[in-house]
Order: structure tokens, then sequence, then C-alpha cells
């Protein structure tokens, strides 16, 4: 049975939501400040956090930036009233996987994660390491070594890579890469992808001698097995 943290401290929509969850099979806890959340987040494992922005003690941004110091791989879920860019780009930079900004439909937040615990059970359960000419990634430790020197990325920097290198060769539009590394059909500007890919390449290119991430003009981007 998957295990959904809720961090919420408006206790109408979060026993909403553990109701929900429960419904569908999740096991489920309830965290209403950013300090308990933290300690949950620390003594147990979880496959995934549902994790509000806005609540005392500590804010979710920053219960999220000290989660990630020691973990990249629980799925996390932003929820926050507040639908500014600056927020969701704070988030999603901090390493959060997706966000839903309230009000929500509950319908659509339950694809979400079971999008997200997808996501998750592939990493798992597909090929422990990923290789592309001397770029290699161990999907189980998440490391990343390039002619034996390791790289560090940031969490949505590994998703992005390890899904080019899951498709290498294979020419990925912006939208299905947004799509599958968002974890959600993004209805604004796709340049994000560019963002990220540029910071890649600054991290898996820049200073070898071959280039792997290649762009495709007027379609999208690869990751090719140069020989």
């Amino acid at each position: 049975m998957k295990k959904i943290l809720i961090v919420e401290d408006e206790e109408k929509l979060s026993r909403v939501l553990e109701l929900e969850l429960k419904y569908e099979n999740y096991k489920t806890e309830i965290a209403d400040n950013g300090k308990d959340a933290l300690r949950l987040m620390q003594d147990e494992d979880w496959d995934l956090v549902l994790l509000d922005i806005m609540i005392p003690e500590l804010s979710g941004l920053e219960v999220l930036r000290r989660l990630r110091k020691t973990d990249n791989h629980t799925q996390v879920i932003l929820l926050t009233a507040r639908d500014q860019v600056h927020d969701k780009v704070s988030g999603l930079d901090l390493g959060a996987n997706d966000y839903v900004t309230k009000p929500f439909q509950i319908e659509e937040l339950l694809a979400r994660i079971r999008a997200h615990l997808r996501k998750s059970n592939n990493h798992i359960e597909g090929t422990d390491v990923l290789n592309v000419g001397d770029l290699s990634v161990d999907l189980q430790t998440r490391q990343i070594t390039r002619e034996g020197a390791e790289i560090e990325l940031t969490p949505r920097e590994f998703d992005l890579l390890t899904f080019l290198m899951h498709n290498k060769n294979i020419v990925l539009t912006r939208e299905q890469i947004m799509e599958q590394v968002w974890g959600y059909d993004y209805m604004g500007d796709t340049n994000v992808v560019d963002v990220y890919i540029r910071y890649i390449r600054q991290k898996v290119d820049n200073g070898f001698d071959t280039p792997y991430i290649q762009t495709v003009r007027g379609v999208g981007y690869t990751i090719k097995d140069v020989t």
C-alpha cells in the first residue's frame, strides 16, 4: 500500500484529502505545520507528499528545501492558493515534482498522484543503470558520472536527463518533455524546457569532447549515443 503524507493546515481540506485518498487505497497521515511535517518525513518513508506552501512553523518551501538535502526520491506535489509564476518556479527549482493551484478538482489531483507514483515505480522496476557513451546514471543511487567524474543535478534536471536517456536517439518535442518530466499538460510557455536543457548541458556536456544533448531545430531535443 502506497503511503502519502498530507501537509495542510486547513482542517476541512486535509480531512477531504484524507478520505479521498483512503478511498483510493492509500495509507495517509496528516501534518498541519512544517515542523511536524519535516519530522514525519525524517522518521518514515513516504511514496508521495502533498505539501501546502502556506503552513505554520515552517513554510512548505522551507520544508521542501530541507527534505531535498537528504531525499531526492520522494515525490512531492505542492498545494498553493497563490497562482503566481514566482511561487511555482521556486517550488520546482527546490525539487518539487508538480504543483496544484487551489481550488482544484480532486479528480485532477488523484490523476497527478497516480502519474507520479507510476513514474516512481518505473524508476524502481526498470533498468538500474542508463548509459550514453561515457555518461552513466544509476537510477537507484541517482549517481551520475561522465568519464568517471561525478556530476550533481537538481531533482528536476535529473528527471529531464533520465527521460532523454530512456529515449536516446529519439527526437522529443518540448511538449512531450513538459508532459513527461513535469507530470502534467503544461499550458504556458515551453521555454522552461530550453532553460533546463541549458542547465544540464553546462553540467553534462561542457568541458567534454563529445556533446550528447542535441537540438533539433523546430522540433525539440535528443540525446545521441555518439560512437
